[in-house]
């Protein structure tokens, strides 16, 4: 599954200090999973973060730790919450090493979840899969995948389309541009974030 403004970035980096996610798919499941758990509150709607919550933020996640982040937010959580089998959470930051990992897991096919926004095509999930596949580009690869593959390539034009890219500049005017420019850091963590009613570090 890839989200990359901001779920999957900011989940890979939520790994580095909390031992499990709880994704919620809605504000009132998050709070009662909370209670139960004693776990920190993280998630947005529409980009703006909750009232009593921490952002979902790969740069704000880096100022807490614990044992359990809920997180919710408008797309990517939504998304995995509806997921019948187990997933992957790729981004531009650990595309490496979520590909390398698909490859352990997979039986007969990688299929990559993109998860857009409010249902609709986001360029930039649409980049992120290419990243993705360029380590995966020795397996036999679908149309789609190719198309993928070849519009990633040039690092340069691929930055700069995320940068400008509806969800980038929506969350630019929300003072969170900082976190885009995060997000397109190539290959800095090593974590694999894999869900399966929570979501855990792959290895």
């Amino acid at each position: 599954m890839v989200d990359l403004l901001r779920a999957s970035t900011t989940i890979t980096m939520a790994l580095d200090n909390f031992k499990r996610i709880i994704p919620a798919g809605s504000v009132e499941e998050a709070l009662k999973i909370s209670k139960e758990t004693g776990g920190l509150l993280a998630g947005e709607r529409g980009g703006e973060t909750i009232e009593g919550f921490i952002g979902n933020s790969p740069l704000q996640i880096q100022n807490y730790k614990g044992k359990t982040l809920i997180l919710t937010t408008s797309n990517g959580t939504r998304i995995l919450k509806n997921l019948r089998s187990r997933a992957l959470i790729g981004s531009i930051i650990n595309a490496k090493a979520v590909a390398h990992a698909a490859v352990e897991l997979a039986n007969n096919e990688i299929e990559i979840i993109m998860v857009g926004v409010n249902g609709r095509f986001a360029i930039e999930d649409f980049l992120t899969a290419g990243e993705i596949i360029y380590y995966l580009r020795d397996f036999r690869l679908d149309e789609f995948a190719k198309a993928a593959l070849i519009a990633a390539r040039d690092k340069k034009i691929v930055d700069n389309m995320i940068l400008n890219s509806s969800s980038a500049l929506k969350l630019k005017k929300l003072g969170f541009f900082e976190d885009v420019k995060f997000s397109i850091q190539r290959n800095i963590s090593g974590n694999v974030p894999i869900y399966d009613g929570i979501i855990k570090n792959y290895k």
